[in-house]
């Protein structure tokens, strides 16, 4: 007997943000792909744009040095800028300024493919390891959050690409060339009072930096839950204007986004504090290396051109320093919202395919459940030892009360999860050895509430098969009733349905799912209460529809309306996870017990509902008398 070592409570859990490390080692193969020579020869073609670029800017404060010299009457000391004039060496000054910018929009140009493509593979993977993660995890999991977890991790993809890459490294070589021309031009005491203060103000950047990102992190909880408010309340609109509803949905949302309110305010006070004390450390920098400089012009040891290439330098870093903050700050973030991405990456699928699995093959559609147990949380078990048989071609019906277990047996047989004991077969394959893809390609569900894409109908519809035609769309639609009312719609069947199908009625979306079954046309069909939304004229024809396709399929059919279900091959009642009976229709009539008493009273209901509508109906005083006659009881007194 097989037995999943997962448990609900694990899934329930958010998934663990990876670390800054882990982070960046899961980026790493997107810049250097393995079996992809172009992205490897763009990335090193960028980073050649970007050494040449930050050459250049180094040479510019020298060129403005020599134009100073020049014009101060000083002969420049280098041989090949000698026949230059001061003119001529304000010209190479310019020149050397585009071409350091030139170079870096180059650099960009290039690799702007390499980062996209990162960003859309990223993107891919985790949509598609969303859709692979089980259906217990989808409903313990807030949609809206999700979706920002995404989009955020996405963006930080791209910021990191770009500024890692391109502001981090430069800055890094630009302060070390500079360090290196203090030292060698001007005395390593220069170099000292650079680097100390390069190393303060790095320090203090990622300190307070460190401090900051858990306040964003607050904040970006606060926004998440704010987000999911109002998405809730949107999707709920119907329900927000039946209870009168919209000023406490109001409340609600302004209650989220106050505290958010709160969060951002202390964020942006911490922003103020770094940027004054970053400020406050690069200007004593400074001005300690302009005062030492101005004391070696007056000392005769430098030249003023000398005075103005140290200033020129202190400001060239002092620009990407400044940016540094800014660029730490968000790469930090950018690590921290990647992580939640790649801990959602890691969240692993509850149920998975077998090392081993095969493509399911069906040759008759026998289902075969054998002793199944099975419990959405530990303390709760579902299914008590459920065991039935649907033969090739047989129609089954499963009926019970709400909460019995009747559409989590339709949910096991598509293995949206795993049971904890007994086996699930399918023409003999047990459908834990299958591919899901085979699994899901050979059962066509229609579910209670059919819910669709906010597209048009002949989407929705087509929806069943990718590669079905316009005219099968329209035969399916034809075979579900709803083909005249689709071309009764101004734009046919281009009308857009809405959000969830909120433009259909429930009867219309009903027969929108029912339309893309039968177009899927699979071996095996599980109808959960697939006609509960219709009224009961459309109800029939459906049921004739119905009743056409599960020709020569197996059909489980589960039913609330047992009058849908009486010419069923086999009825099995549930109830509490346990089958307490099971037989024809007129045996579990003759029986007497749990099913006869349904049918009863059910149709007392329905004769009730009846007796109601001749009695509102003038029109119908004949059919009155008539069923007061065979009906004295009904008969007021």
């Amino acid at each position: 007997m097989r037995r999943v070592t997962r448990t609900a409570t694990s899934l329930d859990a958010a998934p663990t943000p990876a670390s800054g490390f882990l982070t960046l080692r899961r980026v790493a193969p997107y810049l250097w792909p393995e079996g992809q020579p172009w992205v490897k020869r763009r990335v090193v073609l960028a980073l050649v744009f970007l050494v040449a670029a930050k050459l250049v800017s180094v040479t510019t404060p020298w060129l403005y040095k020599l134009a100073v010299d020049r014009l101060s009457g000083v002969a420049p000391d280098i041989g090949l800028i000698i026949g230059l004039g001061a003119a001529g060496l304000v010209v190479a000054y310019g020149l050397a300024r585009l071409g350091a910018v030139l170079f870096g929009e180059m650099r960009d140009a290039v690799f702007v493919r390499v980062g996209q493509r990162a960003t859309r593979r990223l993107a891919i993977e985790t949509f598609a390891h969303i859709h692979r993660l089980s259906m217990r995890y989808h409903i313990t999991r807030r949609t809206g959050g999700l979706s920002r977890i995404i989009e955020r991790g996405v963006k930080g993809v791209d910021f990191l690409l770009r500024f890692l890459l391109f502001s981090i490294g430069p800055l890094i070589l630009e302060l070390s060339m500079v360090a290196v021309i203090f030292a060698l031009v001007f005395g390593w005491e220069y170099a000292a009072v650079v680097v100390v203060t390069i190393g303060i103000y790095i320090w203090f950047t990622f300190a307070m930096t460190e401090w900051r990102v858990k306040l964003r992190r607050e904040m970006n909880d606060q926004d998440t839950d704010a987000n999911q408010k109002a998405i809730d309340s949107l999707l709920n609109f119907e329900t927000v204007k039946y209870f009168n509803a919209e000023g406490r949905e109001a409340d609600r949302y302004d209650g989220a986004m106050r505290q958010y309110e709160t969060a951002a305010v202390k964020t942006g006070l911490s922003l103020s504090l770094l940027n004054a004390g970053q400020s406050f450390l690069i200007t004593t920098g400074l001005v300690i290396v302009m005062v030492m400089s101005a004391l070696g012009v007056q000392a005769g040891t430098f030249t003023v051109g000398d005075f103005v290439m140290v200033n020129a330098y202190m400001i060239q870093i002092t620009l990407p320093l400044g940016f540094l903050g800014t660029v730490y700050r968000e790469i930090r973030q950018a690590l921290v919202d990647m992580g939640e991405m790649f801990g959602l990456l890691g969240q692993p699928a509850e149920v998975k395919d077998a090392p081993d699995a095969k493509p399911l093959v069906v040759t008759g559609g026998e289902i075969s459940f054998d002793r199944v147990e099975f419990s959405y949380e530990p303390e709760r078990k579902i299914l008590h030892g459920i065991s039935f048989q649907v033969r090739p071609g047989q129609r089954v019906a499963l009926v019970g009360t709400s909460g019995s277990g009747k559409s989590t047996i339709g949910r096991l047989l598509f293995r949206f999860y795993d049971i904890q004991g007994g086996s699930i077969r399918i023409d003999g394959q047990d459908v834990r050895d299958v591919t899901q893809d085979s699994l899901h390609q050979s059962i066509g569900v229609v579910p209670q509430d059919t819910v669709l894409f906010n597209d048009t109908v002949l989407y929705n519809i087509g929806y069943g098969r990718a590669d079905a035609s316009r005219d099968e769309i329209e035969a399916a639609a034809r075979a579900a009733k709803i083909h005249d009312f689709v071309t009764s719609l101004p734009q046919g069947y281009d009308t857009i349905v809405g959000e969830r199908g909120l433009k259909l009625s429930g009867g219309e979306k009903q027969r929108v799912g029912i339309a893309r079954t039968l177009l899927k046309n699979p071996p095996i069909l599980v109808l959960d209460e697939a006609t509960s939304a219709l009224d009961t004229q459309t109800e029939r024809s459906i049921q004739e529809s119905l009743r056409e396709m599960g020709q020569g399929r197996s059909v489980i059919m589960i039913a609330h309306r047992l009058s849908t279900i009486a010419d069923a091959d086999q009825i099995i009642v549930l109830e509490a996870g346990r089958i307490v009976e099971q037989g024809r229709h007129d045996e579990l009539l003759a029986l007497g017990a749990r099913y006869a008493a349904m049918w009863e009273r059910q149709s007392e209901d329905d004769a009730s509902v009846d007796r109601t509508r001749v009695d509102e109906d003038p029109s119908r005083e004949p059919l009155r008398r008539e069923r007061d006659l065979v009906h004295p009881r009904a008969v007021s007194l």
